[in-house]
């Protein structure tokens, strides 16, 4: 048993990823579809998060507002300061770690998957908030200015002129947000996650050969990234392809 083993082995770097990558094709299979589940539901949710923080912490106050509104305002933008400094000054590894057993202690049962989304998702609402942020005061005022001139409402205002406009500036830190968190998902095998990491790791532990384990998840994460990113550059281009919005003042100024 032992010379039929030795003679089917291979012994070039090369025949053991071929080898690894064939017998446990099923393996690999199953963390990439694991890893890119984990990535692509954190990444929607969370910059879904990320949008509504962003609105909120760009809701501006007047004299004329109420004492309860002003309460309630300052108080939102204090909970979503607190909320965004603390995942963006925080690694993930640790969030997970805290997030999953600080869960399991308080007696809330929650799977590894979910709590890898979770995870994933508040990462990403946490950075996604201060792009949208950025994004809306990337929007020259005086369109904003128009819109209420024009006697739209600020909400309509927001929705309609702002945030198109907005969505089209951070899609590359949408996309760049994605890719990160393709990758950071190997860190999620710190809570039992079956991603691809922790495939590489188990296949690896079969036959000693982690190095090329660790090639083949490699060669993995290059082409999703590839793939996604050139996906990402299209969508940007077609974007780019679509007429601006025109400046509500410009169109007073044409009346």
């Amino acid at each position: 048993m032992i010379g039929f083993l030795t003679a089917q082995t291979p012994t070039s770097t090369v025949g053991w990823m071929l080898f690894l990558a064939e017998r446990y094709a099923a393996s690999f299979w199953q963390g990439t579809w694991i890893t890119l589940y984990v990535a692509v539901v954190g990444t929607i949710v969370g910059f879904v998060m990320g949008f509504l923080l962003g609105i909120i912490q760009d809701i501006r106050m007047s004299r004329e507002d109420n004492i309860v509104k002003k309460c309630v305002v300052k108080s939102l933008k204090a909970v979503c300061s607190v909320y965004v400094e603390l995942f963006r000054d925080t690694p993930m590894i640790v969030q997970a770690m805290v997030i999953y057993y600080g869960l399991r202690q308080a007696n809330v049962e929650i799977g590894v998957m979910a709590a890898a989304v979770l995870v994933t998702l508040l990462n990403t609402g946490a950075y996604m908030a201060e792009t949208v942020r950025a994004g809306i005061n990337s929007i020259d005022l005086g369109q904003r200015e128009g819109g209420l001139a024009l006697g739209m409402s600020p909400m309509k205002v927001m929705f309609a002129v702002v945030l198109p406009q907005a969505f089209k500036n951070i899609i590359p830190e949408m996309a760049n947000m994605f890719l990160t968190n393709l990758k950071m998902t190997s860190v999620l095998n710190v809570i039992g996650l079956s991603e691809l990491f922790m495939t590489a790791k188990t296949v690896a532990g079969n036959y000693y050969k982690y190095f090329e384990s660790y090639l083949i998840i490699a060669a993995i994460y290059f082409v999703l990234c590839f793939l996604f990113n050139k996906l990402f550059l299209y969508l940007e281009k077609k974007m780019a392809l679509k007429k601006d919005y025109v400046l509500a003042v410009e169109f007073m100024d044409n009346q």
